[in-house]
């Protein structure tokens, strides 16, 4: 004997060239409820919702011990079929386009039910998902009938961090660092390097460019080497959870004993990176750019910059790097702003400093990185 109800799906039209939404963006779609026989609904609802999640769980000797935790942003629902006294406080009833009620009989066939919603006016962390959490922006359906099980469906839509004033003051900063180190058992002499980059944050698929002068005073030849790699922390009652990865590795040209070598690199951001997540309570996905010094036979010295990427989309409401900065036939010009920037509403508080937290390793924790 065939289903009543057929099948039921919620869409959402995709109005934006970049695919994604951001804070104030509106969001319409229709619910599509398929039925064989007349049949008649309790309820039919869509609800709009955005929330962050991390979930894992560890083995402690003989126990099993889960560590969970939610942050919600938002929950909005809104009723097509509603029996009883109508929507409570956060619902609305939505009318057809005559103006009136839906009716809870429905005949045989399709039936489309329109609706929109408007991300809110608050600062909330990307879309995300990793090993151990996730943050999701998504539309929900759902139709209930007496003495039936409930039918839904969902339908996750893409969502992009706006750009925040602490966003554009760290964009704009340069990072500088140095170090030395002296040469012990098959080696001689020193090494020492002085590394800067033009800023802290980064365009997905935008160039970074890297500055470093390095004094190899040793008795052998060294290779200055890069690496990207991200690190994700996900925080549960007083834990932190870290995972990290290296996504991209580089060898530069050997630098000879006793040569002090000025090196250049433009290592180019990968346009599908994720964006970093710096404002969510309960999850964090950062990322470092490492330089250091291919030494033989000692441990290599080296030096870490925390760097923020950013979505391509955002790039056309941030201003350039500072032009004081330089790099020569490396030189880069980011577009002037096309218009003011206007902030949104302050950010969340970030999460408590690692330091407050256990550590549990995972084996993906490449190399003891932090």
């Amino acid at each position: 004997m065939p289903n009543t109800v057929k099948s039921l799906k919620v869409t959402y039209s995709d109005v934006s060239e970049k695919g994604t939404f951001t804070s104030g963006d509106a969001v319409t779609g229709q619910v599509v409820l398929e039925v064989a026989k007349e049949c008649k609904a309790e309820a039919l609802y869509v609800k709009f919702k955005g929330k962050a999640e991390v979930d894992w769980t560890e083995r402690h000797g003989q126990t099993t011990v889960t560590y969970h935790s939610k942050d919600k942003y938002f929950s909005i629902k809104h009723y097509f079929i509603q029996d009883g006294n109508g929507a409570r406080s956060g619902q609305s009833l939505l009318m057809n386009q005559n103006g009136k009620k839906y009716s809870n009989l429905l005949a045989p066939g399709s039936h489309v039910f329109p609706f929109s919603f408007q991300f809110p006016l608050q600062e909330m962390p990307s879309s995300f998902t990793g090993s151990a959490g996730k943050i999701v922006y998504l539309l929900e359906t759902k139709l209930t009938r007496s003495m039936r099980i409930r039918t839904k469906d969902t339908i996750k839509i893409p969502f992009v961090t706006r750009a925040t004033p602490n966003v554009l003051a760290e964009l704009t900063t340069p990072q500088h660092d140095s170090k030395d180190k002296k040469m012990h058992l098959f080696n001689s002499g020193t090494v020492a390097m002085d590394v800067t980059i033009e800023k802290s944050a980064f365009f997905q698929g935008e160039g970074m460019k890297v500055l470093a002068s390095i004094q190899n005073n040793s008795n052998r030849a060294i290779k200055p080497k890069y690496c990207i790699y991200r690190k994700h922390s996900f925080f549960a009652k007083g834990k932190r959870r870290l995972d990290t990865k290296d996504l991209w590795k580089e060898v530069g040209e050997p630098i000879p004993p006793s040569t002090n070598v000025p090196v250049q690199r433009v290592i180019e951001i990968p346009p599908d990176l994720e964006p970093s997540i710096l404002n969510c309570k309960i999850l964090k996905a950062e990322y470092r750019l490492r330089f250091y010094l291919d030494v033989k036979f000692a441990s290599d010295p080296e030096i870490k910059f925390p760097i923020t990427i950013l979505p391509a989309a955002a790039a056309a409401n941030l201003p350039s790097a500072p032009a004081a900065f330089q790099f020569g036939s490396f030189g880069y010009q980011n577009p002037p702003v096309p218009g003011a920037f206007s902030p949104p509403q302050p950010f969340n508080p970030p999460p408590p400093p690692y330091e407050a937290y256990g550590m549990y390793p995972t084996v993906m924790d490449f190399g003891g990185k932090r």
